[in-house]
């Protein structure tokens, strides 16, 4: 397996997603969003697997005023949003290789191998 969690550090369901590898002695590299986002490459990968762009936003999250903008965004320019702030994305997106999710989901994980 080879397991990324791009979460931040005051996420708890991050928290719970490492915390869960961790336990399970299962080898994994965390990506701090605020620091270092995710690739276009990235995002759209998990994207795909996940239902598209408005399934990868947390429409909840804090930043309403971003996310009201992100809103009313064409698709193509929406991408672009996103990543110049990925506060607005769900966290943890947990990747396997092609596999991913987002959100605290170990019912999932338990099934990869």
């Amino acid at each position: 397996m080879n397991i990324q969690i791009f979460g931040t550090k005051k996420c708890n369901d991050t928290k719970k997603a490492e915390r869960y590898f961790k336990e399970r002695g299962i080898k994994y590299q965390f990506i701090d969003m605020k620091e270092k986002g995710m690739s276009k490459g990235e995002f759209n990968s998990v994207a795909q697997v996940n239902g598209g762009i408005d399934a990868m936003i947390n429409w909840d999250g804090k930043d309403k005023d971003t996310l009201a903008i992100i809103k009313y965004f064409a698709s193509e320019d929406k991408l672009e949003k996103v990543l110049e702030n990925p506060q607005v994305i769900k966290t943890p997106v947990v990747r396997n290789g092609k596999q991913s999710t987002l959100g605290y989901m170990p019912n999932v994980w338990k099934g990869w191998s």
